[in-house]
């Protein structure tokens, strides 16, 4: 039995007694993107609107891993399938397409974490598998991901676009989570240059940061994929993250 035997991966929808449990993962998310507004208002919602659309992993009892997506309509007048506002875009159109009873002609997925102590043993690679199984047995011939580069915020003051062309010597992106997904079959398509925002007071910044926020202009924030934006007369920082669509071919499963 090989270590990650004991790990089982399933459709939420199969499982949503573990919904109240998704957050007991250890994760490394930054303190500040728990601050960013449609993530406030509307992810801790996925699990129980589009249960379909999500995966978890569990190790014996405990939950290691959740993975979620949501479905959109990407053919309305004004949209786009892959939108420069990406992350908190097809968030917040998941959710009025669903409360306007529009049938989805895409699927993003929003997230998959890992627990830390589960990193760097092949889960993300089954947990992307199972996102996309996912949306295949909603009829879906696609998962679109804006993803979030796992080592960019080593370097925020390198454009995305020049980030997203460094490849190793055997091709692939030197991006270890972009890696990931290109190695899965994903394309990387395009930048999305203002995929998540969070904006607060210098206060609010100094208190998730740590840092003194106390000159104009360009901070580097531990864990931001770019500077943010400081401001003192008018006493406010706003973080602006791109992030890269990659789109996963999936074999649509209906019936």
């Amino acid at each position: 039995m090989t270590e990650n035997d004991s790990i089982r991966i399933t459709p939420l929808a199969e499982r949503p007694s573990l919904i109240p449990r998704l957050y007991e993962i250890n994760d490394s998310w930054p303190v500040f993107t728990h601050h960013e507004p449609a993530a406030n208002a509307l992810l801790s919602q996925v699990p129980v609107e589009f249960p379909e659309y999500c995966v978890v992993a569990t190790d014996g009892e405990r939950v290691v891993a959740r993975g979620f997506s949501v479905p959109f309509h990407s053919r309305l007048d004004g949209r786009e399938e892959m939108p420069d506002q990406g992350w908190d875009r097809v968030l917040v159109w998941a959710f009025q397409d669903r409360r306007a009873g529009r049938s989805p002609t895409a699927a993003s997925a929003l997230e998959i974490t890992l627990d830390i102590g589960h990193l760097g043993r092949g889960l993300s690679y089954r947990m992307l598998a199972a996102l996309r199984e996912a949306v295949g047995r909603q009829g879906h011939d696609a998962l679109l991901a804006p993803v979030r580069p796992t080592a960019k915020h080593l370097e925020p003051r390198v454009p995305m676009a020049d980030y997203l062309r460094r490849y190793r010597d055997d091709g692939l992106p030197a991006d270890p989570w972009v890696r990931v997904h290109v190695r899965a079959g994903g394309t990387v398509e395009k930048v999305a240059p203002a995929s998540m925002t969070v904006a607060g007071s210098l206060a609010d910044w100094r208190r998730w940061t740590g840092l003194p926020f106390d000159r104009d202009g360009a901070v580097d924030v531990p864990g931001a994929l770019a500077p943010v934006h400081c401001d003192t007369t008018h006493d406010h920082a706003v973080y602006v993250e791109p992030n890269v669509w990659i789109r996963h071919p999936v074999e649509p499963r209906t019936g």
